[in-house]
């Protein structure tokens, strides 16, 4: 199992505050750079062309106007474009679901709207946007085929799985003789619109030539060794030959876990015309890759009066494209979250001639649990039983799919701390029962559930003879704070101030991590960085026991602590020595160490781990126009140990409003005549904004969990799960009425 590690006698001085970003002032200021903000002597610049048609072929390019346009260094297409050296082999990058990745102007195949079928290097981005403007490209189209429902009963169970998703367990049971036999049976069907990544800064990657021949490049992407992964692979490159940065990003949310086509291309022509090249993506073009894909899903629960479950069914289909069999990981919820002993949980894709879909917050989750927290209030209402009630019945201190108990889980608290904070027990349980003048009232509730995991990461750290530390590895600040407490972890570990911390991300010459994503960065890389500032502690121990009249003398490495910038005994200050004079007396510069973190394989033979949450909506709406306004939202979260209160609770807020926009908002449109998604722009691509987003109410509950020795969980996913079934249970109890389709937007409930 694993143990707990400290360099301060287990006292933490930054863990655990409430302290603002270091990079804030960077941020605010401007002098944070983004992918698409470096730049280069002899810098050209690279505009896509995008295809017009879902499916098809190019049966001719004419990009003759483009290449008389002074300026312009060269039109790439599919006919022209330069071989490159991994040309036969898959572009494979750490997230790819199996099936062959999409290769740009690979040939003349059409196989997503949107898709790059040229790219304008031009001296000037304006010259190359003006430029594209002039290729003129001819199709034989094809009808695609982009409405899940007209195929799902085409759907299929994906022959390989994806690495990473566990594929629904096998049955238990009898979940159809059961769920027959019950007294109290409940069948719907749930669905839930595509929605995409809009985050502020698009997709963009600047690859510059040095003059050894080597390639830096800066690329949107939330892990740079994937970035080196796929050029690497893609272009037959050695990892010596590219080095990949990104020190910062603006919004991740899994869009960026995989390299974009922007990537391929500015390395394309960087190689072919030997100077650096710049692609940034535009709005409309960020439509045309990874996407949280819309789901059709049927719930069944049966159950006797007493509430307890018989029977639980949930079946889920959502679409991929047609080259990647794009997996989540959806059902497998409804198997862990109650007991029941009798489940069947199936899982199938559907092929459309669509991109991709990818990771978008809390994959899977958002739309497995929107269907199974729905259903388990409409249970409660037929039943009769208060919805906490009902849960509280099927609750489970053990993960009924593995058979082994959770390592920590405090939903029971999340619960009672949520509904007090809320007044949950004043709510009037009749539908239409409760008002606020002409609005009509609904308070509802939903569990989320999500993963705690940890991957394998590295991280080095050095202390310097000025007493300064700087640590860091490879993984990306996507917006969480992974700056902030890598820098409060080690400040402590070695009793520094904060502000002689430095932590160095997103740089394939630091020590390697994994991508940033899962909720897995706080746990890998903040225990790889422990482990490298207890290295070093370890190391300045000896020297400083070492040194001529050492106060240390004779004193073991577990006796001392790390305080102020000095090495002291525990509870014996005047026995102390300062760091610096430690460096000095050694005659060194510094003291470096790296160290590696992996998952406690013994934890996990024993435990499962997992985060937990109750979420709490009031919502008001206009009884004529049917206008809702989610008026208060209080978010319960059980994550283990929270290591920056502030920080964690900005994670948790975001989330809430990326489910209030998925609860209300948020729906990419797709014209199946067409094959297209036609809102691609920030002003028909509904989010929430400041007027939609009232009072969000954050409850860490106190929770001790061993699965790793920070014992934190993870808080970037879990403040969205749950939450749109919660404001869509607080309309049906405003309403009367149930909408069983996200976005829950104003003419559905008119018209159901």
């Amino acid at each position: 199992m694993a143990t707990q590690i400290s360099t301060s006698a287990g006292r933490d001085r930054f863990v655990g505050g409430a302290l603002s970003r270091v990079d804030g002032p960077a941020k605010v200021t401007g002098l944070a750079k983004y992918a698409g903000e470096f730049s280069a002597e002899n810098l050209a610049h690279g505009y896509v062309v995008s295809s017009t048609v879902a499916k098809g072929r190019i049966t001719a390019i004419d990009v003759s106007a483009a290449e008389a346009v002074p300026g312009v260094l060269k039109v790439i297409t599919h006919q022209n474009r330069p071989s490159v050296a991994g040309e036969a082999k898959a572009y494979q990058d750490m997230v790819a679901p199996p099936g062959l990745p999409f290769r740009p102007l690979y040939d003349e195949t059409i196989v997503f709207s949107g898709q790059p079928v040229a790219l304008v290097v031009a001296e000037e981005f304006e010259t190359a946007r003006h430029a594209a403007s002039l290729v003129t490209v001819t199709y034989e189209e094809d009808t695609p085929q982009t409405d899940i429902a007209a195929i799902a009963d085409e759907a299929y169970d994906p022959p390989k799985k994806r690495s990473g998703i566990k594929p629904p367990p096998k049955p238990w049971g009898d979940a159809g003789a059961a769920f027959d036999g019950a007294p109290i049976k409940l069948r719907q069907q749930y669905r839930i619109a595509h929605e995409h990544h809009n985050p502020m800064e698009p997709q963009a990657s600047t690859v510059i030539v040095e003059d050894d021949g080597t390639y830096t490049v800066y690329d949107k992407i939330q892990g740079v060794a994937n970035t080196q992964l796929y050029l690497t692979n893609a272009f037959g490159l050695k990892p010596e030959q590219v080095r990949c940065l990104s020190p910062y990003m603006g919004g991740g949310f899994g869009g960026a876990l995989r390299p974009q086509y922007q990537l391929f291309l500015a390395m394309l022509a960087a190689q072919d015309l030997n100077r650096s090249v710049r692609v940034v993506l535009t709005r409309d073009q960020m439509w045309s890759f990874t996407y949280r894909p819309g789901a059709i899903q049927t719930v069944s629960l049966g159950t006797d009066g007493s509430g307890k479950l018989q029977a639980i069914r949930h079946d889920a289909v959502h679409g991929t494209s047609t080259y990647e069999d794009y997996q989540e990981n959806i059902v497998n919820w409804s198997g862990i979250l109650y007991a029941c002993d009798n489940v069947e949980l199936t899982y199938r894709l559907a092929k459309l001639d669509t991109p991709t879909p990818g990771d978008m917050r809390a994959p899977g989750a958002v739309t497995g649990i929107f269907a199974l927290e729905t259903a388990m209030d409409e249970l409660a209402c037929a039943t009769g039983i208060d919805p906490i009630q009902l849960r509280l019945i099927n609750y489970t201190e053990t993960d009924p799919v593995e058979e082994k108990p959770f390592g920590s889980k405090a939903l029971k608290s999340c619960f009672e701390q949520g509904a007090e904070r809320f007044g949950w027990s004043k709510r009037s349980p009749e539908p239409r029962s409760m008002r606020d003048g002409r609005e009509l009232v609904g308070w509802g509730m939903a569990t989320g559930i999500w993963e705690s995991l940890m991957m394998q990461s590295s991280a080095r750290a050095t202390l310097t003879a000025d007493g300064r530390l700087e640590v860091g590895n490879s993984t990306a600040d996507i917006g969480t704070g992974t700056y902030t407490i890598l820098t409060q972890i080690a400040a402590d570990a070695l009793g520094l101030p904060m502000d002689h911390v430095t932590t160095k991300l997103g740089d394939t010459n630091l020590a390697q991590a994994p991508v940033a994503g899962g909720s897995w960065t706080a746990a890998s890389s903040g225990t790889a960085v422990m482990k490298a500032c207890r290295k070093v502690a370890e190391q300045a121990f000896k020297l400083a026991r070492g040194m001529d009249g050492s106060p240390l003398a004779n004193v073991d490495f577990e006796r001392v602590v790390f305080a102020n910038g000095r090495i002291e005994v525990a509870g014996d200050a005047s026995r102390s020595v300062a760091l610096t004079d430690v460096l000095k007396a050694a005659g060194k510069d510094k003291i470096e160490a790296t160290e590696s973190a992996s998952p406690d394989k013994d934890f996990k033979k024993k435990y499962e781990a997992y985060t937990h949450s109750a979420v709490f909506a009031e919502v008001k709406i206009d009884e004529d126009l049917g206008i809702v306004r989610v008026t208060r939202v209080v978010s319960a979260i059980a994550a283990g140990k929270i290591l920056n209160t502030k920080t964690a609770r900005s994670q948790i807020m975001g989330a809430v409003v990326m489910g209030i926009g998925s609860a209300l908002h948020e729906e990419s449109v797709l014209d199946h005549r067409l094959g297209r998604f036609m809102n691609r722009n920030l002003g028909e691509y509904h989010v929430p904004a400041h007027a939609d987003v009232h009072d969000i109410d954050v409850i860490f509950v106190e929770e001790e969990d061993k699965a790793n020795p920070l014992g934190v969980k993870g808080v970037g996913e879990i403040g969205i799960v749950g939450t749109a079934a919660a404001i869509g249970n607080a309309i049906h109890h405003a309403t009367g009425k149930r909408i069983r389709e996200l976005p829950i937007t104003v003419d559905k409930i008119l018209a159901a």
